[in-house]
């Protein structure tokens, strides 16, 4: 989603995913450890020092998320109707959101499972929405207290987390889709307030490829 973005801003988010998907290539190929930063600025045509400024690191290249991201984070709450409950729209959300990032799940997927740097880097999927997912909470649900928005916040991210090392790449992006329905679905029967039962995302929600399978 780059909608509204000014011509220096969209050159420089083409540049941002020039050197992401030159460096995915990369590690792809030869392993994250066996290329250099200078190796991906070749493939991307531009030289180290633009390299540095869009990222840190080679670790950044695989983690930071895409510039265009937190707009889609921002698109998908702003759709969520009025008095949905709080569970739902948090779920619904990054639903939507990890199927915006598509086929790279499965490149990070794959570099984090091939690599015993990525493996043990600190960084997750879920730092990417995390503030953002709270602060809406606290905004749209103000009568939710904040310590349960920040439980339900940080439940919904869990599952994702979940799924997301659970899942094997080569089964594709529709199935960690479906294993995160089904983290969430089990989540929900634990945090739904007692006078209302599961939440209507967990009880009327279709059933998934996955429970179809298990059905």
């Amino acid at each position: 989603m780059t909608d509204g973005l000014g011509l220096r801003d969209q050159k420089k988010l083409e540049t941002w995913r020039s050197i992401s998907d030159a460096a995915a290539t990369l590690f792809l190929q030869r392993g994250y450890e066996a290329v250099s930063v200078e190796d991906i600025a070749k493939a991307a045509k531009v030289s180290p020092s633009t390299f540095f400024n869009y990222f840190t690191n080679k670790e950044s290249v695989v983690f930071d998320p895409d510039p265009a991201d937190l707009v889609t984070v921002r698109g998908l709450l702003a759709g969520r109707p009025p008095g949905e409950e709080l569970w739902t729209s948090l779920g619904e959300v990054l639903l939507g959101y990890l199927a915006s990032m598509g086929s790279r799940l499965v490149t990070q997927k794959k570099l984090k499972s091939s690599s015993s740097a990525l493996a043990d880097c600190g960084r997750e999927l879920g730092d990417r929405v995390g503030a953002t997912l709270v602060q809406w909470a606290a905004e749209r649900h103000p009568d939710v207290p904040a310590l349960r928005a920040l439980l339900l916040t940080n439940l919904s991210l869990a599952a994702v987390l979940t799924s997301f090392a659970a899942w094997d790449p080569d089964t594709g992006v529709t199935d960690f889709l479906a294993m995160t329905h089904e983290c969430l679905d089990q989540i929900a029967a634990g945090v739904a307030p007692a006078d209302q039962g599961a939440p209507a995302s967990a009880a009327g929600r279709p059933h998934t490829s996955r429970e179809a399978r298990k059905s």
